[in-house]
């Protein structure tokens, strides 16, 4: 005899279901189904949506950090009192692409319906399909944590007027189709730019500096233009694509959110999205630098010692690293970037780089946090930014000691 467990969980998806025809999702629409799983995974709805080791996909719960406080991802599961289960499929639509959930309210930007907006609502159908599919949880979510005056949706009105531009993704003329695809993914689904383009006092992109990197959650998103000395100008498209798929290429890996994010969705993506995203992101171009600070000559002389006792084992006397194990420093974007905050992390907590189905090894580089002073940790970062042709400001003391206070300060 079942269990009330089952009849009850047995009940839920029959209400769910009924729900889902109510509200004009076809479940037998297989091909659109699975057309929304895939667009589910290329949007990483899961990222935030699952609360990592619950169990249970996205019925939301997941802590969100903004410059202005926390926000917990909502329950998008098919349940009808706590999910979107009750929701019509224009309402699922506004809110992917017009920043307006059930009954018209307000989304908060942390919702990238900036960058969905430019999906179209065949797509988003087919997201709303699959997600019809995905066992109902009874969860319910206060997604609003944020503190007075931020908790106050009526101000998102203004912040649309001023940060917000709702439209479908047009194709540009005398672009390519493998252009125009990546374009649309990388602008749209992908939403890149939530990570990657600095952001206004107001949390709005700064068009002008698009994809030219910005720090969040104790990470730096780094410059993903075609930049050759910050960005993607030394890697080749089929350096982007393999990073993507695999969290690793011939000179790097994926760590921290990338690499979650790399594991939750891109590798899970076809190769042909992949190149198309690459394409795309080879076409965005870089700026011009100029000559940074120099470091002195003892900081680098200390720095050198250090690196031949502590890295060199692992990224060679040379930088230049072990393909598909351990990244190369030499000529690295990432270890030139303006801002450090990833070296410091990654310095200061350790990592391990992410495990895909085609590169599942996973690295790790362990914490010296314990090991080295601020003052040479500064050292050997600072002689890692400007040698073997790296050329990048010095890091100081303070900042290792403010970087060491910050992931102090976090619970992750």
């Amino acid at each position: 005899m079942p269990s009330m467990r089952t009849l009850v969980a047995a009940l839920a998806a029959t209400v769910s279901a009924g729900a889902a025809i109510a509200q004009g999702v076809d479940l037998q629409n297989y091909s659109q189904v699975e057309r929304g799983r895939y667009l589910a995974i290329a949007g990483d709805c899961g990222g935030c949506h699952t609360l990592p080791g619950s169990g249970h996909d996205f019925a939301g719960g997941r802590a969100i950090e903004t410059p202005f406080g926390t926000l917990l991802a909502p329950n998008i599961t098919p349940d009808t009192a706590t999910g979107i289960g009750a929701w019509s499929n224009d309402e699922f639509v506004n809110a992917l692409t017009k920043g307006t959930g059930r009954n018209g309210v307000h989304l908060y930007p942390a919702m990238p319906y900036t960058y969905y907006t430019k999906i179209s609502r065949d797509d988003a159908l087919a997201i709303r399909a699959y997600l019809a599919t995905v066992p109902a949880v009874h969860n319910p979510v206060q997604a609003n944590q944020l503190p007075f005056p931020f908790n106050v949706r009526a101000g998102l009105t203004g912040w649309d007027e001023v940060n917000f531009k709702p439209g479908p993704f047009r194709p540009v003329a005398g672009k390519s189709e493998e252009w125009n695809r990546g374009a649309y993914l990388a602008e749209g689904l992908a939403h890149c730019g939530l990570c990657h383009t600095p952001k206004t006092e107001l949390g709005g992109d700064k068009t002008r500096e698009k994809l030219t990197g910005y720090a969040l959650q104790g990470w730096f998103a780094p410059n993903i233009t075609n930049d050759s000395q910050l960005g993607l100008g030394t890697w080749s498209a089929d350096d982007i694509a393999e990073y993507l798929k695999s969290g690793h290429n011939r000179t790097s890996a994926a760590t921290g959110l990338m690499g979650e994010m790399i594991a939750d969705s891109a590798s899970h993506m076809t190769d042909a999205d992949l190149h198309a995203i690459a394409v795309y992101l080879k076409d965005q171009p870089g700026e011009e630098h100029g000559a940074p600070p120099t470091a002195d000559a003892a900081t680098l002389k200390m720095g050198g010692r250090i690196y031949a006792d502590e890295c060199s084992a692992c990224h060679g006397a040379n930088g230049r690293g072990t393909p598909g194990l351990f990244p190369a420093l030499a000529g690295a974007p990432a270890v030139r970037q303006d801002d450090a905050t990833s070296l410091l992390h990654v310095m200061l907590r350790g990592a391990r780089s992410v495990g895909t189905d085609r590169a599942p090894t996973a690295p790790a580089m362990p914490t010296f946090a314990w090991l080295l002073t601020d003052d040479q940790i500064a050292a050997v970062l600072t002689y890692v930014r400007n040698s073997w042709g790296n050329a990048a400001a010095p890091i100081t003391a303070r900042t290792v000691s403010k970087s060491r206070h910050d992931l102090a300060e976090r619970n992750d």
